[in-house]
């Protein structure tokens, strides 16, 4: 059975500071290049997914999955850096449940991962819409192999898998948000680089069910969908993807609304 999902990990774990405020997750998507420039002061740690480090060199962290080439990888790894592989974001996976989806693409691998190490107060997305129009390119640096477009058990929705990031860290009192103003897939409210910039974002507190949470919760606990290693495809047989359909129910009717958006006052 997995751990308990709906409480944040013991902070004496994790490198939580009242430094960690606010934290950068950054995508490969086409857009994603506009964060090359933004100033380094309105963010306290940048985590980069992939390929995303080439946008910029200060970042602090890359993440990526196990199958991510190693030519790919930076050629110099800085002392302030450092590196996620599955050894390390699997676990804090796991204290969220442990879900097989829970880490349905990188962007929520990410998402979880910054989550339960830095529990930041905010965490601002930008290049992870998982969106792929039939034409142009799907990645900042030309076309790649889009995660979400992959035969997956664990890809019945992307909204849910969104709804359920956005809510576990809301009881946890961490904010998400999209800086993105391109389509997405990211249910989370949109925030312009200008309201960061301003420091005054006045963001509203999440619209979240918490009765919805725990009845979404307890679903996934009789399911009992968890693999420890976090390698859900190698058991891939064993979900029923009609159950998690129906579970990806629960989770939208966790947020009652994510529609806002934060603007520069």
């Amino acid at each position: 059975m997995p751990p308990v999902a709906n409480t944040p990990k013991d902070a004496s774990q994790t490198d939580v500071s009242a430094s960690f405020q606010r934290i950068l997750i950054l995508g490969s998507a086409p857009n994603s290049v506009e964060a090359a420039n933004w100033p380094r002061d309105l963010f306290d740690k940048i985590v980069v997914i992939n390929n995303a480090w080439r946008i910029r060199d200060d970042w602090d962290d890359i993440i990526y999955p196990y199958d991510f080439a190693a030519e790919n990888m930076p050629a110099q790894i800085k002392p302030h850096q450092q590196v996620i592989d599955e050894d390390a974001f699997v676990p804090i996976q796991n204290d969220y449940g442990g879900f097989v989806y829970a880490g349905a693409t990188m962007a929520y691998t990410a998402g979880y991962w910054v989550l339960g190490h830095y529990q930041p107060a905010q965490i601002i997305f930008m290049g992870c819409d998982m969106h792929y129009p039939d034409t142009g390119n799907t990645h900042f640096y030309g076309n790649g192999t889009p995660d979400p477009l992959r035969d997956d058990i664990t890809l019945t929705s992307l909204e849910a898998s969104s709804a359920r990031l956005y809510s576990l860290a809301a009881q946890q009192g961490c904010q998400l948000f999209n800086l993105s103003d391109s389509i997405s897939r990211l249910i989370f409210p949109r925030i312009s680089i200008s309201a960061l910039a301003s420091h005054d974002t006045k963001a509203p507190e999440p619209a979240i069910d918490k009765r919805q949470i725990a009845i979404a919760l307890n679903r996934e606990a009789e399911l009992d969908y968890y693999v420890p290693n976090g390698r859900y495809w190698e058991n891939s047989n064993q979900f029923d993807k009609d159950a998690l359909i129906q579970l990806d129910a629960l989770w939208m009717k966790t947020i009652k609304d994510t529609s806002q958006e934060i603007s520069q006052k």
